[in-house]
């Protein structure tokens, strides 16, 4: 499974982007979609994930209610909607994909394939 993603930049604080997350080499919709984001010196963290089907979504507490996750299965391709931008959002955000599983999984080691990363930068 080869995981592409793309969309990020430089937003000011309040702004919005929106990642998109291309995966291919598997049938995509046997697969759990995830995003990451990292900062250096830190481990990565969790942001959200979807499920194959798009049914079920978590978030992390800190930006729920902020950004919202999609998918179009049709595209291979998932989508983090990022709004109400702040600056400690800024990070790599890094999506990642697993096998579907009954629970929605957090865990970055529990990823099996990752794309490059893209670089969010929200300035003050």
């Amino acid at each position: 499974v080869q995981l592409q993603a793309s969309g990020g930049g430089l937003v000011q604080a309040g702004g919005s982007l929106r990642l998109s997350c291309a995966v291919s080499g598997r049938t995509f919709t046997n697969y759990h979609v995830a995003w990451f984001r990292q900062v250096p010196g830190k481990e990565r963290e969790f942001v959200s994930v979807i499920t194959w089907s798009g049914s079920r979504t978590y978030f992390a507490d800190s930006v729920k209610g902020r950004f919202t996750i999609s998918r179009d299965n049709a595209k291979n391709t998932v989508y983090l909607q990022m709004n109400s931008l702040k600056p400690e959002d800024t990070a790599v955000y890094y999506c990642a994909a697993r096998l579907q599983s009954p629970t929605l999984i957090v865990e970055a080691p529990r990823y099996a394939y990752w794309g490059q990363g893209t670089q969010v930068t929200v300035s003050s």
